[in-house]
């Protein structure tokens, strides 16, 4: 009945589809006229545009003829045409909405259409991307359209001075990331005259893998802190006793609920080592709540899942983007306590001078929009806390992956046994590989595994953060084996080398479910017309068939065709 009725009156997303198509046609009959602009007619629109702006025209009055002059400047200078699926993106972006676009459609060069008709305002819009690559790269590639319609592109990254960011946020488009805009604006708040700000009132803000920063990292802390006053040495004492203690006879670890409890026998162990009468009366409470810390660190916090030591330095690992989260410390002491594990300097604890989070800083916007390849899954999400909506931009062209079931393995040996073997095919054949992992040892054990084989590759990780979009670029060229932990967000589109699809495209396989069903999507929607296979999971089904009861069978079958649905 739901699909008959689907069918009958059409979803939500088809008849926004079908609204937004009514623009698309009036902005494509403006193309004829456009296109027989000389370059100087063309560049002279913006002033046309302001001047229409001034004498009371709004946005949308003048959108079908902005766009249309946006997608001939993109075909000048950059040799891109806007098709009309990107249209219906940008009409997306400029309702204040989200665009879901899978991966390889064009969502940098779509956020031009919004970007430019919203900067005639005067009033700036930011275009808010992950990383410093990817900002800066996105402004001097799309700057140049910007600029040619004459006008001012800005840069925010990380080491600018107070003029160097009071400029950039005073051109007509700025481009920097979710962090140093925050901060930017923890900053401004701290000031004393509104003259030592740099930024201008929040007006439209574009922000890119928006299910990342606005979902995953939404609730996010942004901290300024200044030095406080309390001494390191405990941590020092106290990461060389927890050490010495057992697991399971002197503390207990539960995984799942990521906590660490010490046993009785720990707790006089550790008053015995540390030469105190009762570890928890009031005048031991600071140690006592050290040792806590302390046996966290050591029992929970695992290198190269959860933080990576860079540079003398304990930098924490996100754990759903699988980058480098500088600046950000884990609070109560167990950064410290971590420091101190891994025998790096140990940093003063610190006190909270401004803070605000991703989620609270976006609601700030007079307009706020988003684009991903990832959305709809968090539709409710983005509707409630940021009055968002997710529309589908359909594909310009049918998609041809090829989607396989999960492949069940009995245990991680025979897992990886199977994914070296069918890398070592792929690669024999000239096939390029991209290999998906939960964590950098896991990744790391793959390489291994690899180096063995005598196959050379590449491995993406938060270690080798800088390095993430040039690896990713280059994943698709013939031959190319790329190990790349948690997929989300990397925002690097993968083109594929000459004859690769002859061969069978980029071969994708996913050693592991994430937490996130959006995060697997993202894994498996990289890829730019290539054909894509999915090999995932733990135990190897097939080969318990036979041992296996049929309703347990069943049951297992069921399971994961849901999983799977």
């Amino acid at each position: 009945m739901l699909r008959f009725l689907k069918k009958l009156f059409g979803d939500d997303n088809e008849r926004e589809i079908k609204r937004l198509m009514k623009y698309v046609e009036a902005i494509n009959a403006f193309e004829p006229d456009i296109q027989r602009l000389s370059d100087n007619s063309l560049a002279a629109k913006t002033l046309v545009f302001k001047e229409r702006l001034e004498a009371g025209e709004t946005l949308e009055d003048i959108l079908p003829e902005v766009f249309a002059v946006v997608r001939e400047a993109s075909r000048r200078v950059l040799g891109m045409r806007h098709f009309d699926e990107q249209l219906l993106g940008g009409l997306t972006l400029h309702g204040g909405n989200i665009a879901e676009m899978r991966t390889g459609e064009g969502k940098t060069l779509v956020a031009t259409l919004p970007v430019y008709l919203n900067a005639l305002s005067g009033k700036g819009v930011h275009v808010v991307t992950v990383n410093d690559y990817l900002a800066k790269r996105d402004s001097e590639w799309m700057g140049r359209v910007y600029q040619y319609l004459g006008l001012s592109v800005g840069l925010i990254v990380h080491g600018l001075d107070f003029n160097q960011r009071k400029m950039a946020y005073s051109a007509d488009v700025t481009y920097g990331t979710n962090n140093e805009f925050g901060f930017d604006y923890l900053r401004d708040n701290m000031v004393i005259h509104p003259d030592q700000m740099v930024q201008r009132p929040l007006n439209y803000a574009i922000v890119d893998e928006v299910d990342s920063i606005l979902v995953d990292e939404a609730r996010t802390p942004l901290i300024i802190s200044g030095p406080g006053e309390k001494s390191t040495e405990l941590y020092f004492i106290l990461s060389k006793v927890v050490p010495k203690l057992k697991e399971t006879e002197d503390y207990t670890v539960d995984e799942k609920a990521h906590t660490v409890a010490p046993t009785e026998s720990g707790i006089a162990k550790a008053e015995k080592l540390l030469n105190v009468k009762n570890l928890y009366e009031s005048e031991n409470m600071e140690m006592s709540h050290h040792f806590n810390q302390a046996l966290k660190a050591h029992a929970l916090m695992k290198r190269d899942r959860d933080y990576v030591v860079k540079d003398g330095e304990v930098i924490i690992v996100d754990e759903f983007t699988g980058r480098l989260m500088f600046g950000r410390r884990y609070s109560d002491g167990l950064h410290q306590a971590i420091e101190a594990k891994e025998g790096v300097k140990i940093e003063r604890e610190s006190q909270t001078l401004a803070s605000i989070t991703f989620q609270n800083y976006f609601r700030m916007y007079s307009k706020l929009s988003g684009m991903t390849g990832t959305a709809k899954t968090e539709e409710e999400e983005f509707r409630k806390i940021y009055g968002l909506d997710v529309i589908v931009i359909p594909t310009h062209m049918p998609v041809v992956r090829e989607d396989l079931p999960d492949v069940i393995y009995k245990n991680k040996q025979a897992k990886y046994k199977a994914v070296i073997k069918d890398i070592v095919e792929r690669y024999a054949k000239g096939q390029p590989v991209l290999v998906g992992t939960t964590s950098i040892v896991q990744s790391e054990e793959l390489s291994d595994l690899l180096k063995k084989q005598g196959v050379p590759h590449n491995v993406l990780n938060a270690k080798y953060h800088e390095k993430e979009a040039q690896i990713i670029a280059q994943a698709g060229q013939r031959g190319a084996v790329t190990i790349a932990t948690n997929m989300a967000g990397r925002g690097t589109d993968i083109v594929l080398g000459e004859g690769v699809s002859a061969i069978g495209g980029l071969h994708i396989v996913g050693t592991e479910r994430h937490e996130s069903r959006r995060i697997d999507n993202q894994l498996r929607g990289w890829r730019k017309m290539s054909l894509l296979n999915i090999a995932l999971s733990l135990v190897r089904l097939n080969r318990l068939r036979k041992r296996l009861k049929p309703a347990i069978l069943t049951f297992g079958n069921t399971y994961w065709n849901m999983m799977m649905s």
